[in-house]
């Protein structure tokens, strides 16, 4: 039996258009690996029928939203679904600029660079330079992680005020992703303070086991966290002991980046803000 999608019993209470609500939600199963999903794997992720992801994906097919790989039988993500997501990416105009820092921090530290904003309590990717490592860290452009389980989204929840922190929280909740997870709002607090003193922060294999991420917070010309850079990769090579010089190089670099971009320094603020 079918078992029935959350995502789409609440898109026809709205009065959204379930196919469109569904093709979407397609569309999102696909972004989540490059490598691609069987039409059986996509009615289980999907909820839905075969007969119904296969008539959604023909149509999106037509449109190029997503491209079938006869070789392995395997749909991708395709060509039209990238020219609009990559818009999105676009409309970010410190993104270019950035670029040059991250190959900077790629080549001092030789782990994957990252750059990302926060949207709805969750970090998204946007701009990526990775390591030329083997093993590398694997979130991706386009990717996205919950923020209080994420090297960016603690550095720019650093910069929020208390209430707009403990919003974030009652809105998004804190989920025990690894053993090392935060899931206590205390101890996020008690976290935060300390990327306030230190000028970055660190993400302890609270997202994904065996991977450790840096990061620090970019600031606009009023002084506000707009977005943050990191440097993310396994924690056997970016040990414990490297975090510290680490931390204040990705510190400095955003810094650097904040004056290229024509930015200031943090506005003054009390935790009681």
């Amino acid at each position: 039996m079918t078992k029935s999608n959350p995502k789409s019993e609440a898109a026809q209470r709205s009065g959204n258009v379930q196919s469109v609500d569904r093709a979407l939600l397609l569309l999102e199963i696909l972004g989540e690996d490059a490598e691609g999903y069987r039409l059986t794997d996509l009615a289980a992720r999907s909820g839905l029928s075969l007969s119904t992801v296969h008539r959604l994906l023909t149509t999106l097919e037509v449109r190029q939203f997503v491209q079938f790989d006869q070789t392995d039988g395997l749909w991708h993500v395709g060509r039209t679904a990238f020219q609009v997501g990559s818009t999105f990416a676009q409309q970010k105009n410190f993104v270019a600029p950035a670029l040059p820092f991250l190959r900077q921090l790629r080549d001092q530290t030789r782990e994957t660079a990252n750059l990302g904003v926060a949207v709805d309590g969750r970090v998204i990717f946007l701009a990526q330079v990775e390591s030329r490592e083997i093993m590398r860290a694997i979130t991706r452009v386009g990717g996205t992680t919950p923020m209080v389980n994420s090297g960016i989204g603690k550095a720019l929840l650093s910069t929020y005020s208390a209430a707009d922190v403990a919003a974030i929280v009652a809105s998004y909740g804190m989920h025990k992703l690894t053993p090392k997870s935060l899931t206590r709002a205390g101890d996020l607090r008690e976290n935060l303070t300390k990327i306030r003193d230190q000028g970055y922060s660190v993400d302890d294999e609270e997202f994904q086991p065996g991977l450790r991420c840096i990061a620090a917070p970019v600031y606009n010309q009023q002084g506000e966290a707009f977005c943050a850079i990191s440097v993310s990769g396994l924690a056997q090579r970016l040990s414990a002991d490297r975090v510290p010089a680490v931390g204040q190089l990705i510190a400095e670099t955003a810094r650097s980046l904040t004056a290229a971009l024509g930015g200031q320094g943090p506005v003054a603020m009390t935790l009681g803000d």
